[in-house]
Protein backbone atom coordinates (compact mmCIF):
# COMPACT_ATOMS: atom_id res chain seq x y z
CA UNK A 1 0.00 0.00 0.00
CA UNK A 2 2.48 2.96 -1.44
CA UNK A 3 2.15 5.95 -4.17
CA UNK A 4 -0.52 7.77 -5.05
CA UNK A 5 -1.99 7.32 -8.39
CA UNK A 6 0.23 10.26 -9.81
CA UNK A 7 3.51 8.57 -7.62
CA UNK A 8 2.76 4.90 -9.07
CA UNK A 9 2.54 6.52 -12.52
CA UNK A 10 5.73 8.52 -11.86
CA UNK A 11 7.59 5.11 -10.16
CA UNK A 12 6.29 2.74 -13.03
CA UNK A 13 7.78 4.83 -15.74
CA UNK A 14 10.98 5.47 -14.60
CA UNK A 15 11.37 1.30 -13.71
CA UNK A 16 10.29 1.19 -17.62
CA UNK A 17 12.59 3.86 -18.90
CA UNK A 18 15.40 1.86 -17.08
CA UNK A 19 14.34 -1.89 -18.70
CA UNK A 20 14.27 -0.12 -21.75
CA UNK A 21 17.89 1.16 -21.10
CA UNK A 22 18.89 -2.72 -20.73
CA UNK A 23 18.36 -3.30 -23.91
CA UNK A 24 16.52 -6.37 -22.96
CA UNK A 25 14.26 -8.81 -24.80
CA UNK A 26 12.38 -9.99 -21.53
CA UNK A 27 9.40 -11.30 -23.08
CA UNK A 28 11.48 -13.66 -25.38
CA UNK A 29 13.63 -14.42 -23.01
CA UNK A 30 12.36 -17.36 -21.67
CA UNK A 31 10.33 -17.74 -18.93
CA UNK A 32 11.70 -14.22 -17.45
CA UNK A 33 9.55 -11.47 -17.02
CA UNK A 34 9.38 -8.89 -14.62
CA UNK A 35 5.81 -8.18 -13.53
CA UNK A 36 4.35 -5.19 -11.66
CA UNK A 37 1.82 -5.48 -9.00
CA UNK A 38 0.48 -2.29 -8.08
CA UNK A 39 -2.51 -0.95 -5.63
CA UNK A 40 -6.00 -2.03 -7.74
CA UNK A 41 -6.40 2.36 -8.01
CA UNK A 42 -3.26 2.08 -10.34
CA UNK A 43 -3.96 -0.73 -12.56
CA UNK A 44 -6.21 0.11 -15.36
CA UNK A 45 -4.38 3.75 -15.81
CA UNK A 46 -0.54 1.67 -15.78
CA UNK A 47 -2.46 -0.41 -18.48
CA UNK A 48 -3.35 2.30 -20.83
CA UNK A 49 0.47 3.43 -20.77
CA UNK A 50 2.91 1.94 -23.54
CA UNK A 51 5.41 -0.55 -21.90
CA UNK A 52 7.60 -2.95 -24.12
CA UNK A 53 9.18 -5.01 -21.08
CA UNK A 54 6.41 -5.50 -17.78
CA UNK A 55 3.73 -6.59 -17.12
CA UNK A 56 0.85 -5.99 -14.86
CA UNK A 57 -0.46 -8.18 -12.01
CA UNK A 58 -2.28 -7.19 -8.85
CA UNK A 59 -1.59 -8.05 -4.97
CA UNK A 60 -4.99 -9.64 -4.25
CA UNK A 61 -8.44 -10.94 -4.97
CA UNK A 62 -11.70 -11.44 -3.37
CA UNK A 63 -12.69 -15.36 -2.11
CA UNK A 64 -15.96 -15.02 -3.31
CA UNK A 65 -17.03 -14.28 -6.92
CA UNK A 66 -19.21 -11.73 -6.90
CA UNK A 67 -22.41 -10.05 -4.57
CA UNK A 68 -22.51 -8.27 -1.49
CA UNK A 69 -18.86 -8.06 -0.82
CA UNK A 70 -17.88 -4.29 -0.26
CA UNK A 71 -14.70 -3.07 -1.16
CA UNK A 72 -13.54 -7.15 -2.35
CA UNK A 73 -12.42 -6.93 -6.07
CA UNK A 74 -12.83 -10.78 -7.43
CA UNK A 75 -10.49 -12.99 -9.88
CA UNK A 76 -12.82 -12.44 -12.67
CA UNK A 77 -13.17 -8.54 -12.26
CA UNK A 78 -9.19 -8.91 -12.90
CA UNK A 79 -9.08 -10.98 -15.24
CA UNK A 80 -11.83 -8.86 -17.56
CA UNK A 81 -8.61 -6.37 -17.71
CA UNK A 82 -6.41 -9.10 -19.69
CA UNK A 83 -4.14 -9.23 -16.86
CA UNK A 84 -2.49 -12.38 -15.49
CA UNK A 85 -0.96 -12.94 -12.48
CA UNK A 86 -2.40 -12.32 -9.13
CA UNK A 87 -0.06 -12.88 -5.96
CA UNK A 88 -2.28 -14.61 -3.17
CA UNK A 89 -1.91 -15.59 0.12
CA UNK A 90 0.96 -12.72 0.94
CA UNK A 91 2.65 -13.22 5.11
CA UNK A 92 0.97 -10.03 5.64
CA UNK A 93 -2.72 -10.83 4.38
CA UNK A 94 -2.51 -14.51 6.37
CA UNK A 95 -1.12 -12.05 9.47
CA UNK A 96 -3.04 -9.32 9.48
CA UNK A 97 -6.48 -10.23 7.16
CA UNK A 98 -6.03 -13.36 9.13
CA UNK A 99 -6.53 -15.51 5.67
CA UNK A 100 -6.62 -19.11 6.08
CA UNK A 101 -6.20 -22.31 4.53
CA UNK A 102 -9.68 -21.99 3.61
CA UNK A 103 -9.94 -18.99 2.61
CA UNK A 104 -7.37 -19.29 0.40
CA UNK A 105 -7.95 -22.42 -1.01
CA UNK A 106 -11.35 -20.37 -2.60
CA UNK A 107 -8.92 -17.78 -4.30
CA UNK A 108 -6.86 -19.81 -5.60
CA UNK A 109 -9.63 -21.98 -7.27
CA UNK A 110 -11.27 -19.28 -8.24
CA UNK A 111 -8.29 -17.68 -9.83
CA UNK A 112 -7.77 -20.81 -11.87
CA UNK A 113 -11.32 -20.67 -13.02
CA UNK A 114 -10.82 -16.94 -14.46
CA UNK A 115 -7.49 -18.24 -16.34
CA UNK A 116 -5.17 -16.01 -13.75
CA UNK A 117 -2.02 -17.09 -12.57
CA UNK A 118 -1.85 -17.44 -9.00
CA UNK A 119 1.48 -16.78 -7.40
CA UNK A 120 0.99 -18.17 -4.56
CA UNK A 121 3.10 -17.30 -1.28
CA UNK A 122 4.39 -19.73 1.82
CA UNK A 123 6.84 -19.16 4.48
CA UNK A 124 7.64 -19.45 8.25
CA UNK A 125 7.88 -17.38 11.01
CA UNK A 126 10.86 -16.76 12.86
CA UNK A 127 10.22 -18.85 16.10
CA UNK A 128 8.90 -21.30 13.22
CA UNK A 129 12.50 -21.60 12.11
CA UNK A 130 13.90 -21.50 15.14
CA UNK A 131 11.89 -24.40 16.56
CA UNK A 132 13.11 -26.50 13.85
CA UNK A 133 10.08 -27.46 12.26
CA UNK A 134 9.72 -24.89 9.86
CA UNK A 135 10.19 -27.79 6.43
CA UNK A 136 6.63 -28.81 8.29
CA UNK A 137 5.17 -25.56 8.05
CA UNK A 138 6.04 -24.79 4.43
CA UNK A 139 4.50 -28.48 3.52
CA UNK A 140 1.49 -27.78 5.37
CA UNK A 141 0.57 -24.55 3.81
CA UNK A 142 0.97 -26.08 0.42
CA UNK A 143 -0.76 -29.12 0.96
CA UNK A 144 -3.65 -27.27 2.77
CA UNK A 145 -4.63 -24.87 -0.09
CA UNK A 146 -2.94 -26.24 -3.36
CA UNK A 147 -2.99 -30.82 -2.64
CA UNK A 148 -6.43 -30.66 -4.12
CA UNK A 149 -5.53 -29.18 -7.62
CA UNK A 150 -5.31 -31.43 -10.30
CA UNK A 151 -1.73 -31.57 -12.02
CA UNK A 152 -2.74 -29.59 -14.96
CA UNK A 153 -4.00 -26.70 -12.33
CA UNK A 154 -1.17 -26.90 -10.48
CA UNK A 155 1.12 -26.61 -12.99
CA UNK A 156 -0.47 -23.32 -13.62
CA UNK A 157 0.64 -21.77 -10.05
CA UNK A 158 3.95 -20.15 -9.36
CA UNK A 159 4.72 -20.18 -5.59
CA UNK A 160 6.94 -17.53 -3.70
CA UNK A 161 8.78 -18.45 -0.65
CA UNK A 162 8.76 -15.82 1.96
CA UNK A 163 10.42 -16.56 4.70
CA UNK A 164 8.48 -13.86 7.14
CA UNK A 165 11.49 -13.75 9.58
CA UNK A 166 13.02 -12.15 6.65
CA UNK A 167 10.65 -9.27 5.56
CA UNK A 168 10.91 -5.63 6.43
CA UNK A 169 13.56 -6.59 9.22
CA UNK A 170 16.13 -6.44 7.33
CA UNK A 171 17.25 -9.99 7.83
CA UNK A 172 17.72 -12.22 4.47
CA UNK A 173 17.65 -16.01 4.31
CA UNK A 174 21.10 -16.92 3.23
CA UNK A 175 21.59 -18.21 0.03
CA UNK A 176 21.94 -21.50 1.97
CA UNK A 177 18.87 -21.54 3.70
CA UNK A 178 16.72 -20.41 1.01
CA UNK A 179 18.01 -23.10 -1.33
CA UNK A 180 17.28 -25.39 1.50
CA UNK A 181 14.10 -24.46 0.95
CA UNK A 182 13.15 -24.03 -2.45
CA UNK A 183 14.56 -27.38 -2.73
CA UNK A 184 12.57 -29.36 -0.73
CA UNK A 185 9.70 -27.01 -1.94
CA UNK A 186 10.10 -29.03 -5.20
CA UNK A 187 10.46 -32.42 -4.08
CA UNK A 188 7.87 -32.29 -2.29
CA UNK A 189 5.83 -30.99 -5.14
CA UNK A 190 7.33 -34.14 -7.06
CA UNK A 191 5.98 -36.67 -4.33
CA UNK A 192 2.71 -35.46 -5.14
CA UNK A 193 2.32 -34.21 -8.51
CA UNK A 194 5.49 -35.91 -10.25
CA UNK A 195 9.18 -34.63 -11.20
CA UNK A 196 8.05 -33.54 -14.10
CA UNK A 197 5.77 -30.95 -12.67
CA UNK A 198 8.25 -30.54 -9.74
CA UNK A 199 11.10 -29.65 -11.92
CA UNK A 200 9.54 -27.36 -14.01
CA UNK A 201 7.75 -25.24 -10.99
CA UNK A 202 8.44 -21.54 -11.38
CA UNK A 203 9.66 -20.95 -7.25
CA UNK A 204 10.51 -17.04 -6.49
CA UNK A 205 12.26 -16.00 -3.42
CA UNK A 206 10.76 -12.94 -1.36
CA UNK A 207 12.20 -12.01 1.69
CA UNK A 208 14.24 -8.40 1.49
CA UNK A 209 16.15 -9.17 -1.68
CA UNK A 210 18.13 -6.39 -2.78
CA UNK A 211 20.85 -5.77 -4.97
CA UNK A 212 23.39 -6.23 -2.98
CA UNK A 213 22.24 -10.32 -2.34
CA UNK A 214 20.06 -10.86 -5.61
CA UNK A 215 23.16 -11.84 -6.92
CA UNK A 216 23.92 -14.72 -4.38
CA UNK A 217 20.20 -16.05 -4.41
CA UNK A 218 19.76 -16.44 -7.71
CA UNK A 219 22.99 -18.30 -8.41
CA UNK A 220 20.56 -20.93 -6.64
CA UNK A 221 19.86 -24.07 -8.40
CA UNK A 222 16.58 -24.04 -7.31
CA UNK A 223 15.46 -19.94 -7.26
CA UNK A 224 14.04 -19.25 -10.22
CA UNK A 225 13.46 -15.38 -9.32
CA UNK A 226 12.36 -13.20 -7.00
CA UNK A 227 9.09 -11.66 -5.58
CA UNK A 228 10.48 -7.86 -4.52
CA UNK A 229 8.72 -5.53 -1.70
CA UNK A 230 10.81 -3.11 -0.78
CA UNK A 231 13.20 -2.63 -2.85
CA UNK A 232 10.52 -2.05 -5.67
CA UNK A 233 9.95 1.48 -4.80
CA UNK A 234 13.95 2.24 -5.67
CA UNK A 235 13.67 2.35 -9.53
CA UNK A 236 17.87 1.69 -9.59
CA UNK A 237 17.82 -0.81 -7.94
CA UNK A 238 15.27 -2.55 -8.53
CA UNK A 239 16.37 -3.05 -11.75
CA UNK A 240 19.38 -3.82 -10.66
CA UNK A 241 17.74 -6.84 -9.22
CA UNK A 242 16.33 -7.51 -12.30
CA UNK A 243 19.42 -7.55 -14.28
CA UNK A 244 21.09 -10.51 -11.65
CA UNK A 245 18.16 -12.94 -12.19
CA UNK A 246 18.59 -11.74 -16.27
CA UNK A 247 22.43 -12.92 -15.66
CA UNK A 248 21.73 -16.03 -13.99
CA UNK A 249 18.64 -17.07 -15.42
CA UNK A 250 18.62 -16.21 -19.21
CA UNK A 251 20.52 -19.13 -20.54
CA UNK A 252 18.06 -21.80 -18.27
Amino acid sequence: MNTTLKEGIELYGQINDLALESNWEMPNSGSLQIVICPPFTHVYPLLELPTKNLTIGVQNCASESKGAFTGEVSASMVASLNIHYVILGHSERRLYFHENEEILTKKVDLALSSSLIPVFCIGETQSERESGGYLKIIEDQIEKSLFHLSPEQFSQLILAYEPVWAIGTGLTASPEQAQEVHSHIRTFISTKFGSEIGEALTILYGGSCNEKNSDALFSQKDIDGGLIGGASLKPREFIQIAKSLFNHKSHS
